[in-house]
């Protein structure tokens, strides 16, 4: 099993940063891919970036793509989003997920989650 804690959400303006943290412990292992994912009011989790555990591959989501960082620390067992020049459109609850299965944006392919941690951004 898996346990995953979220933090470094907030409230910020259009333009600004936030770097969202995600704190792993529990079972861990080589081949597991760490995801971020997003839902706004509404609509429907969808996929933000992923990372292998170990290695260096990521993927991120188009609307992503340029602005927003994916990065980790193993051992810290700490997982990061750094998310730059921040749109309005980003304002969602962000949750961490954890999968060793080959579909890194479906999140019906992620086993453990965390409780998610507001972004808010303002225009």
């Amino acid at each position: 099993q898996v346990q995953l804690v979220e933090s470094g959400g907030g409230l910020v303006q259009a333009g600004g940063s936030l770097r969202l943290s995600c704190a792993a412990s529990g079972r861990t292992f080589s081949n597991l891919v760490m995801g971020w994912f997003r839902q706004a009011p509404g609509k429907e989790r969808a996929f933000v970036a992923a990372i292998r555990w170990s290695g260096s591959s990521t993927l991120y989501a188009d609307s992503v793509k340029g602005r927003f960082t994916i990065s980790r620390d193993n051992a810290k067992n700490t997982l990061y989003l750094q998310m730059d020049s921040l749109k309005p459109e980003d304002t969602a609850v962000y949750y961490c997920a954890s999968t060793q299965r080959p579909r890194w944006v479906d999140p019906t392919h992620y086993d453990y989650w965390g409780q998610g941690t507001q972004v808010t951004v303002s225009s």
